[in-house]
């Protein structure tokens, strides 16, 4: 059909060409448009050798109506007539010669004359200029009025030599309204639709494709046969040596079997003609089901005859045997009908009787009658039917345990006639008739034995293999027993499928030993077996057999459990034979929510061990007094924490108390060891910077408690430790234990706790190793950033405050930091996380302080000057030449000083060059951009806070400060503890509006409230420790907002680094808590992505 969007195509360029007078239409016959024009290659050599040798004479050519008319001379002289369409197509040829009426193309005088016209188009293409007809200004007037007009097609379908193997299919057509008319090109009518061209078929009639239309039916008839045409052109354009003949012969288009099938299809309903070898017959509409064929079945001596007299007259229509033509109808089959038609079709065609054999009888009537009964009638008779044993299969299988394994036996029985499938000798028949079996359900049956893979042994089946026994029992002797009656021998009986939901584990808190005691029971399996049990599942098999022949299914949730505690344990064979399993009681937390999620039928816990669990899980809801001092000051979430480490305490467990910044972990701490008090000297060790601030807040709060500090020079320090009786709380730094930790080693202190607890992150460390050597009777670590860099800081943690509980470092990298950070491994990560959950107390300050003022972070983004652009492209390059070098002698490992040395200096350009180049003289992106800030928050009357972990670059910025005539404070490692402090009152109380403080130095500890406003001038590799010093002001005590500013430099690492913390982030919020962060160790190709340069900013440097 004509589509609309063709006909907009068509009138819009029409209208380019009459309106800028362009040459809208360039003409050309193509030599395959002429070769496809003739009705074989032959035929256009031919043709090319009239045009050659001059046989053209009086040819005449109409560039308006692409019409030429010639005389051609041959043995005497014919007229030909052409017309084209505007694509160089031909659309209607005559010739006078005797062949033409007989050809379905053109005859080799009408290809002489289309060669003469292909000569001379060149000429006329400028002339060229396609009329816009009047009908497409009306369509574009109002074209929702244009009303097609439905047009008739007559479709004749015809099969040529039906008995040949390869069917082979055609079709024609008349077209017309009130009178029809043969189209004698169906190649020209698919063109006719595809260009819009109009057709004249007679007087009274001339197809015009964007007035005329067709039934539904139809255009689906004609699509198919545009895809044919489109094939077609297809295989002649992919070949230039194409020279096959044309499917499209003149009044014909032949077409497969699968074809003609979507024609029936379409049919289905319809009215049209059959032609079965040029004899027409009219078909009024498809009919469903089997036709009217009957067979006669009937004894012929001792044969089964199975006759089909009319059989011949049935004709298959397409090769799949769908569609058949009988007594002047078409059948439809359906899939099962079609399946045995085309069998018996093919047995019968040639003879019109079968002959069946004694031996063959019953399959005969068993298999091959009731496909037969779908086809067509069958007339049976008498002697045959009286012959005929028809009763219900009961099929009876008997099974055995034997050497073998397990041994079937199967008897088909129907009635008095007993049939074992694979034995002569044991198949009982009944004399004179033949059995109609039910070979269905024979085989549904004997399937099941099949996917077994049992083998067959004389007159019955066996199966061997251990797994495969376990299923047949479990599984398929059911589904058996909805089919047939399965009998047991005694041995079989006596083969029992244990339940392993019936394991039993019972655990008890030991309080006289201190131990937690576990044991493993099942009322019908020895413990000795478990261990075996175990293995088995491991192995991934599917069942396992006890010491006694019965089966244990190993797909079970508690046996799974089981297995996972094991080896969470490293429980050993021996250990699961014994009665009692003894574990250090800190796994009771994790063993309570290993079994709460596995749903062990049967747990027995002791009262001890379920007040243990509920003690520290639920610190809140214990019942235990605040100290008097302490009842007011301490906030709800406060009393929770308090309660958490009294908890601990009482069963000897240390913990983390991992708040967030700015909630209290000192105080909380100090309440807890003003309970404890008993005369027994407690141990503070936090860094340098905070030694003072503990001794503030303990005066301040706990002033009933005695507190030293261990100060002074090592003989000082030395007095200060001897003398230590009557005192409660000592405090040290890490600098000094480190040297002191000779003369620790006589002291056993109550508690040891570390502030800051990640200054013991690396466990190789003298910091890590020093305070492990501590003797207390219970450990606790003050951080707000548990992880930082690694899992392995984690690791070293707990080993300080709960030695052993997290395996050995070897053991844990293996068990949760490999499969956890390389593998993205779900499931060591929640492992690791019930672990860990119960001694680690978070809260957020978003959660418990819901009257804290809102934190508004953002990013500012800086670009590079020209002259840092400069300096930063020329050490990249440098950088990347030097790094690649050094990785390739010393290897990556080996490589982390070049590296961070590497980075530390890109990172400086980006901040300011003159921070190492002393003659470095220009401004920078950054300072300008902070410059402009600093006056913006100082009209504003806002006190701010500029972070740097430079300290150069600190004394940058302060001479920017000195040239305003800014006053500000300045903290890096340098200050002293007291000056620190004195400092803090100072602007807290509204002294100056700048504090630039060093980010290692003064990230922790301080309480800065008198600010509101925080800029991180450069990115840290962990943006956990950016949060601990932003929360320097974002604390209890403040009343602004705070706002949180970050400064990057745009297109260099400093950017780079600010994306790969967001990508790594997930993983820190996953094990710990949401608000936690960390950039874990940097793989080899994360170092060279950092050192990639932004093209984009290259183009801007001169």
């Amino acid at each position: 059909m004509y589509q609309f969007n063709e006909l907009i195509s068509k009138v819009f360029y029409d209208i380019i060409g009459l309106l800028f007078n362009i040459e809208v239409c360039t003409l050309i016959i193509t030599e395959q448009t002429i070769l496809n024009a003739a009705t074989s290659y032959e035929t256009y050599v031919k043709g090319k050798q009239y045009y050659v040798g001059g046989n053209i004479f009086k040819f005449h050519f109409d560039p308006e109506k692409l019409m030429a008319h010639a005389k051609v001379s041959g043995r005497r002289d014919y007229d030909v007539h052409i017309a084209l369409n505007d694509e160089g197509v031909l659309t209607g040829h005559y010739c006078d010669c005797p062949a033409f009426e007989g050809y379905n193309g053109s005859c080799k005088h009408i290809i002489a004359v289309l060669k003469k016209v292909q000569e001379i188009l060149p000429q006329y293409n400028k002339r060229f200029k396609k009329p816009i007809q009047d009908d497409f200004f009306n369509f574009f007037n109002n074209p929702a009025t244009i009303e097609k007009e439905e047009v008739r097609l007559e479709v004749t379908l015809g099969i040529e030599n039906p008995y040949k193997k390869e069917l082979c299919s055609f079709l024609e057509l008349k077209i017309g309204k009130r009178y029809l008319y043969s189209v004698k090109s169906i190649k020209n009518l698919i063109q006719s639709m595809k260009s819009g061209t109009p057709i004249e078929y007679g007087k009274k009639f001339t197809f015009v494709p964007y007035k005329h239309k067709f039934s539904k039916i139809h255009r689906g008839i004609l699509d198919i046969l545009k895809e044919l045409y489109e094939i077609e052109n297809l295989s002649k354009d992919f070949s230039s040596q194409y020279i096959g003949a044309s499917i499209f012969k003149g009044k014909r288009v032949y077409f497969p079997s699968s074809s003609t099938q979507r024609i029936l299809e379409l049919l289905n309903n319809e009215i049209f003609l059959l032609k079965i070898n040029e004899k027409e017959y009219e078909i009024h509409g498809i009919e469903e089901g089997k036709a009217p064929i009957e067979f006669e079945l009937r004894h012929e001596e001792k044969y089964l005859a199975l006759q089909c007299g009319k059989i011949n007259e049935l004709i298959l229509l397409d090769e799949e045997g769908n569609y058949f033509f009988y007594q002047e109808k078409v059948y439809k089959l359906n899939f099962e009908q079609k399946r045995y038609m085309k069998l018996l079709y093919n047995e019968l065609k040639n003879t019109d009787t079968i002959y069946v054999q004694e031996e063959q009888k019953e399959r005969f009537v068993s298999e091959i009658l009731p496909a037969v009964n779908l086809v067509g009638a069958i007339e049976i008779d008498k002697e045959v039917e009286n012959s005929l044993y028809q009763v219900e299969l009961e099929a009876e299988i008997y099974l055995d345990q034997g050497e073998e394994g397990i041994k079937a036996e199967i008897i088909f029985c129907y009635g008095d006639a007993k049939i074992n499938p694979f034995s002569d000798e044991q198949t009982k028949r009944v004399e004179n008739k033949i059995v109609v079996r039910d070979i269905e359900k024979e085989n549904r049956i004997l399937t099941y034995f099949e996917e077994m893979e049992f083998k067959v042994s004389k007159n019955y089946l066996y199966l061997d293999g251990e797994e495969k026994f376990f299923k047949f029992i479990y599984e398929i002797v059911p589904e058996l027993q909805k089919l047939s009656q399965v009998y047991y021998s005694e041995s079989f009986k006596n083969i029992k499928v244990k339940d392993p939901s019936l394991f039993s584990i019972g655990i008890r808190l030991n309080e006289t030993s201190d131990m937690l005691e576990i044991s493993f029971d099942h009322q019908d399996i020895d413990r000795d077996e478990l261990w075996r049990i175990l293995t088995s599942l491991k192995e991934r098999k599917k069942y396992y057999r006890l010491k006694n022949g019965d089966l244990l299914p190993l797909e079970s949730n508690t046996l799974e459990a089981i297995s996972r505690l094991v080896d969470y344990f490293n429980l050993d064979q021996d250990d699961l034979a014994t009665e009692i399993i003894e574990l250090p009681k800190y796994r009771a937390l994790y063993l309570d929510e290993e079994i709460k999620e596995s749903h062990f039928n049967q747990i027995k816990r002791n009262q001890a061990f379920k007040r243990l669990v509920q003690n520290v899980r639920e610190p809140e809801d214990l019942d235990l007094s605040i100290p008097k001092e302490m009842e007011t000051v301490l906030r709800d979430y406060q009393k929770t924490g308090y309660k958490w480490l009294k908890a601990l305490s009482a069963y000897g467990f240390g913990g983390i108390l991992a708040d967030d910044m700015g909630l209290g972990k000192t105080l909380q701490t100090l309440t807890f060891l003003l309970s404890e008090r008993d005369g027994t000297p407690s141990l503070i060790v936090a860094p340098t910077s905070l030694v003072y601030n503990w001794k503030d807040e303990a005066e301040k709060f706990v002033p009933e408690l005695k507190v030293v500090i261990v100060s002074g020079n090592k003989h000082e320090r030395t007095q200060f430790l001897e003398d230590i009786k009557d005192v409660d709380v000592v405090i040290t730094s890490y600098a000094l234990i480190r040297r002191d930790i000779d003369l620790y080693k006589e002291i056993k202190f109550k508690y040891c706790i570390l502030d800051e607890a990640q200054h013991i992150k690396n466990p190789s460390s003298l910091n890590a190793m020093s305070v492990k050597k501590i003797k207390a009777s219970g450990y606790y670590a003050l951080t707000g950033t548990p992880i930082e860099n690694s899992l392995t800081e984690l690791w070293s943690i707990f080993d300080f405050i709960l030695p052993g509980y997290l395996f050995s470092h070897r053991q844990f990298v293996e068990k949760y930091e490999k499969p956890i950070i390389k593998n993205q491994d779900k499931n060591a990560l929640k492992q690791l996380q019930k672990q860990i959950k119960p001694f680690i107390l978070r809260r957020m300050k978003k959660d418990v302080l819901k009257e804290l003022p809102e934190k508004i972070e953002s990013k500012m983004i800086a670009e590079l000057t020209e002259a840092q652009k400069k300096i930063y492209f020329a050490y990249v390059e440098k950088a990347r030449g030097e790094l690649a070098k050094e990785i390739a002698e010393k290897g990556y490992e080996r490589s982390h000083i070049k590296i961070l040395s590497i980075l530390t200096r890109l990172r400086q350009i980006c901040c300011h060059p003159a921070s190492f180049l002393e003659d470095y003289k220009e401004d920078t992106g950054k300072m300008m951009l902070l410059e402009e800030i600093v006056e913006e928050l100082l009209e504003g009357g806002h006190r701010t806070l500029i972070f740097s972990q430079f300290t150069s670059m600190l004394q940058i910025i302060g001479e920017m400060l000195k040239r305003k005539d800014i006053r500000y404070f300045y903290l890096d490692g340098s200050t002293p503890a007291e000056e620190r402090g004195e400092m803090v009152k100072r602007f807290n109380k509204g002294e100056n509006s700048i504090f630039l403080i060093s980010l290692k130095a003064g990230g922790t500890g301080l309480n800065l409230t008198g600010a509101d406003t925080v800029i991180h001038f450069d990115p840290w590799w962990n943006p956990a420790v950016e949060d601990q010093a932003a929360d320097r002001a974002y604390r209890i005590g403040q009343k602004n907002a705070v706002q949180v500013i970050k400064l990057i430099t745009k297109g260099t690492i400093e950017e780079k680094i600010y994306h790969l913390q967001q990508k790594k982030r997930e993983m820190i919020d996953s094990v710990i808590h949401p608000g936690e962060s960390m950039l874990s160790k940097m793989t080899e190709d994360e170092i060279m992505e950092l050192l990639e340069i932004n093209k984009n900013l290259m183009k801007d440097v001169n």
